[in-house]
């Protein structure tokens, strides 16, 4: 452990270039720090609700980690969206093709490249105990947080379908019987502006709390575009104003009963992903030596909305010996995202120059999400420390009905529409579930549970008018399909408490997603269907806190099995998506987590995790990309895709934090923080080429700040990716080397006050 210790260390300060960084007993929140009965300093203990009742962190048996308090805050700081967590938890990363509307998140390697609003993934997003189950709707602001769990491998039997990879659950603040209030205002480069504030209290005494908190984002654009015409020379793309807020009332009439409404919104108008042309180096990989992140050359629009909102209503009646809950969500969203999909000027086959390089035609598409509604339905009962055995068992069900519009543009014909397709999608879920806990002695505890599910969609997908209408594809469908499936998930675990500082566990489980649809007809004919996916999990790991509570260290390894991946076929040749379904891919890593509180100054954090990911598929072939460089077999025409890595499966993730603060009077605290997140290097697609793949990727940050009155005012200076990083983020396969990359540079200052 010492030399995993030492090794992060090292990295941050060769890459941080600073003296020890830490934080003072003057900001105690900064890092979960308090006093034991002797006047030491210890960790605080980290509270979690990864099986859906309060309990210590070190007590979970499966691979858990939290992000709270300060390190929470100044990783999502400077304009961040969702994506801010990539990285900076072992085994998870977040992308996006679609700017800040459509996150795609990967755990242990296990994700979905799908671009299609209709797309599922293997990681649940979980925001106040609803579901946000489309992609739309899981890029809603972190914002006023008590704290974020992720919970890495299946999760099926307490949170069911769509979740084998994992979960990332997010957990709002809430209304107290106390005042509190905060905000916090900073200003950076590119005019970026946030704004964050919250006020909470009691209205009624001991009855009726409120808390109402908002969030809003501004970025003025900043990428040229340098394509002739009336866009030439303007700063018109990646800007966005992103405006979120939530009231929450709190009703407590009695002891025994809680009514907990929650109302959030969020409107968003900005850019959709900038895509380039030809930034990638043939035949090398990499970005070409003259790549400039400032500039476009591109003759379509670029432009995203989104509005959202939903209203959440959690009962709970305490009947002494157990607890039931009702958990009522509905979610609607709509958006519209649009972009030059080719990322850049012309098409040689239209008899158009192209540039920058060869494009061989233009390409650009809108998807829109006129109407989504979302129902779900959450009732349990749970026993409350019983004793021996304590339980909990319940019911769910889900409904979504989703409507999917696709156009695509002729960018050299005044942006005129040339093609439409669309999707309807109506799918009904239902569940029971059951979790035991058995205290076999004081040291050994054991947990079991299982969960039915029951899944069934309902899809239709036409189109009107086909952008290849000039070669005689004409309008197709309504096309059907109604895929439906029967689950039983479950998991078991034991955990065996060594002493009163260091436990062990292991658990078992299955997990699976439901049965998925892929009808974007706009250039395919077809319809196309992945049957439910699953998997088989098992871990082991140690829980510990070291040097009298001044270290925590949570170690994990795991080995898994999984039947029928999902996988998505991402453009190619054919220029559009399909479903398959892998016969079996094998994943194994490990995972560590570590807080340490080295002096009462001095606050670290490391994390780092290894992932293995291999498809054992032999019959398994895509197409591929005309203008790339493929390393896998080809039978057939085909990429063989038999052992390859998963897409957007990084082997290596590290990430470290460093806190060092000077007491300055008897309340006040000169401080700076630093943060760095590591990831090796990736394939963009199921097929390994020379040219769609990611280096290896260091981003850090530095905050340089002053409190005053023990932290009730802070004023601070702050950067990310500070080291100025440029990397590929992800690829457009079917056209020319299209890209996209990382956020620039940031720097600002930030201001902020607590009440």
């Amino acid at each position: 452990m010492s030399f995993e210790m030492t090794s992060m260390r090292t990295k941050w300060l060769a890459c941080a270039s600073l003296a020890t960084i830490a934080a003072s007993s003057v900001a105690v929140p900064a890092f979960a720090q308090s006093r034991d009965e002797s006047g030491g300093f210890v960790l605080e203990e980290i509270i979690v609700t990864a099986q859906k009742r309060e309990q210590s962190l070190q007590d979970v048996p499966s691979s858990v980690a939290a992000l709270a308090g300060e390190k929470l805050d100044v990783l999502n700081s400077a304009g961040s969206d969702i994506r801010f967590l990539s990285g900076r938890i072992p085994s998870l990363t977040i992308e996006s093709s679609f700017g800040r509307t459509f996150p795609r998140f990967y755990i242990r390697g296990l994700g979905n490249t799908d671009f299609d609003l209709n797309a599922s993934q293997p990681v649940s997003l979980i925001y106040d105990e609803i579901v946000m189950e489309n992609p739309i709707l899981k890029g809603m602001p972190a914002f006023d947080l008590d704290r974020v769990e992720v919970l890495r491998g299946p999760q099926g039997t307490l949170f069911g379908r769509n979740t084998p990879a994992g979960i990332v659950k997010l957990d709002a603040k809430k209304p107290t019987q106390e005042f509190d209030a905060y905000a916090k205002f900073n200003y950076g480069r590119f005019d970026t502006i946030e704004f964050e504030g919250a006020v909470g209290g009691p209205i009624v005494q001991d009855v009726l709390a409120i808390r109402a908190s908002v969030r809003h984002q501004h970025r003025d654009d900043y990428v040229t575009n340098e394509a002739p015409g009336f866009l030439a020379n303007r700063d018109q793309t990646e800007g966005y104003d992103d405006f979120a807020g939530r009231v929450q009332l709190l009703y407590t009439p009695t002891d025994r009963f809680s009514a907990l409404v929650n109302f959030h919104a969020r409107s968003l108008d900005g850019s959709s992903r900038v895509f380039r042309a030809n930034i990638i180096e043939p035949g090398v990989g990499g970005l070409v030596d003259d790549f400039d992140r400032r500039s476009v050359t591109q003759d379509g629009v670029n432009n995203q909305e989104l509005d959202q909102r939903g209203l959440t209503a959690k009962l709970e009646y305490d009947m002494g010996d157990f607890t039931i809950t009702s958990i009522t969500g509905f979610e609607h969203g709509e958006v519209f995202s649009v972009g030059d999909v080719d990322g850049g000027f012309g098409g040689e086959f239209e008899g158009v120059p192209s540039t920058p390089g060869f494009i061989p035609f233009n390409a650009a598409t809108a998807d829109a999400v006129p109407d989504l509604d979302q129902w779900t339905q959450e009732l349990r009962i749970a026993s409350n420390d019983l004793g021996m055995v304590d339980f909990q068992a319940g019911f769910f069900y889900f409904n979504e009905d989703l409507k999917i519009e696709s156009t695509n543009f002729n960018s050299l014909d005044n942006n005129a529409p040339n093609g439409f397709a669309a999707q309807r999608q109506k799918s009904e879920s239902w569940a029971i579930f059951a979790n035991v806990n058995i205290e076999v002695t004081p040291d050994l505890v054991i947990e079991g549970g299982v969960r039915y599910t029951e899944d069934d969609k309902d899809f239709t997908a036409s189109r009107d008018l086909s952008p290849l209408s000039f070669l005689g594809v004409g309008p197709i469908g309504p096309l059907e399909a109604n895929p439906s499936d029967e689950v039983l998930s479950w998991d078991v675990s034991a955990t065996y408490t060594i002493n009163d500082d260091v436990s062990v566990y292991t658990r078992a489980a299955k997990g699976f997603r439901a049965p998925s649809i892929q009808g974007r007809l706009l250039f395919g004919d077809e319809v196309t269907v992945a049957d439910t996916e699953e998997i088989f999990s098992v871990e082991a790991g140690v829980k510990a806190e070291l040097f009298e509570r001044r270290a925590r260290v949570n170690l994990s390894a795991y080995v898994s099995d999984m039947d029928g991946q999902q996988l998505t076929a991402v453009g190619g040749d054919a220029n559009f998506n399909r479903l398959v379904n892998a016969a079996d891919t094998d994943l194994a890593g490990v995972e560590l987590d570590l807080e340490w509180a080295v002096t009462s100054n001095l606050f670290v954090t490391a994390g780092t995790s290894y992932n293995f990911t291999e498809i054992n598929d032999p019959d398994l072939r895509t197409q591929f990309c005309a203008a790339c460089t493929v390393l896998d077999p080809i039978v057939d025409g085909l990429a063989a895709l038999d052992g390859n890595d998963l897409p957007q499966a990084p082997r290596w993730i590290a990430n470290w934090t460093a806190r060092y603060g000077i007491p300055v009077g008897n309340d006040g605290e000169l401080y700076a923080y630093t943060d760095w997140a590591f990831t090796s290097e990736k394939n963009f697609f199921l097929y390994d080429s020379v040219e769609f793949r990611s280096g290896k990727e260091l981003i850090g940050g530095l905050r340089v700040g002053y409190a005053l009155e023990n932290g009730k005012y802070d004023f601070a200076l702050y950067g990310r990716n500070i080291t100025d990083e440029t990397e590929l983020k992800g690829g457009i396969d079917f056209n020319n080397l299209t890209g996209f990359v990382n956020e620039p540079p940031i720097w600002g200052v930030e201001l902020s006050a607590k009440f």
